[in-house]
C-alpha cells in the first residue's frame, strides 16, 4: 500500500539534487554525469536491515565498480551519524544526508507502507540505476535489504 503517483520509471531523467555527504561536503548528482550510478534509499543508518544492505554494497563494490557503477546511499540521517555508520561498518562508498526528505519525495522513496501489519508513512527502500546521461535505466521500489545487491547484480548482468 504505497503511493505510486510520484514514482520514477525507467526512461525518465533522474531528478538532480545536492546533498551533504558524511564529511559535510556538498555532492550533486550532476557531478556524476558520465558515470553509471546506483542511488539507493534506506531508512536509517545503524539499524539491522540498513546495516545488512550497506555492508552488502560494501562487499560487492569492487565488482560494481569494475562494471562501471558508482554507489550513492541516501537516508534522512545527519552527516555526523552517516560518518559514524561509515566508519563503524568500513563503508567504501558515498552516503548522503537528506534530512528534510525532499530528495526522497522527488524519487517517490517516501510514502505509505505496511509495517508489521500497520500502515505507516516513511522511507520506501528503493534503488535506482542511472546511465551516463543521468537517465533511469532501472527503478526498484520496496526492495528487501537482505539479498538486494545479489538481485541487483543479476538484473545488471554483473558476474559474481
Amino acid at each position: 500500500m504505497t503511493d505510486t503517483s510520484s514514482r520514477i520509471a525507467a526512461g525518465q531523467p533522474a531528478p538532480d539534487f545536492t546533498l551533504l555527504d558524511a564529511d559535510g561536503v556538498e555532492r550533486s548528482l550532476s557531478d556524476y554525469r558520465g558515470q553509471r550510478v546506483i542511488v539507493y534509499f534506506y531508512p536509517e543508518a545503524g539499524t539491522p536491515g540498513c546495516t545488512t544492505e550497506a555492508c552488502d554494497f560494501r562487499d560487492n563494490l569492487n565488482s560494481l565498480k569494475s562494471a562501471g557503477y558508482t554507489v550513492l546511499g541516501i537516508s534522512r540521517d545527519k552527516p555526523a551519524k552517516l560518518k559514524g555508520f561509515e566508519e563503524e561498518q568500513g563503508l567504501n562508498f558515498t552516503l548522503l544526508s537528506d534530512t528534510d526528505k525532499a530528495v526522497h519525495e522527488l524519487y517517490g522513496a517516501w510514502g505509505e507502507k505496511s509495517l508489521y501489519g500497520k500502515t505507516v508513512t516513511g522511507v520506501l527502500r528503493s534503488t535506482f540505476v542511472l546511465d551516463e546521461q543521468g537517465v533511469v535505466t532501472l527503478a526498484l521500489y520496496n526492495v528487501k535489504a537482505t539479498g538486494h545487491v545479489a538481485s541487483l547484480r543479476k538484473k545488471l548482468k554483473i558476474d559474481a
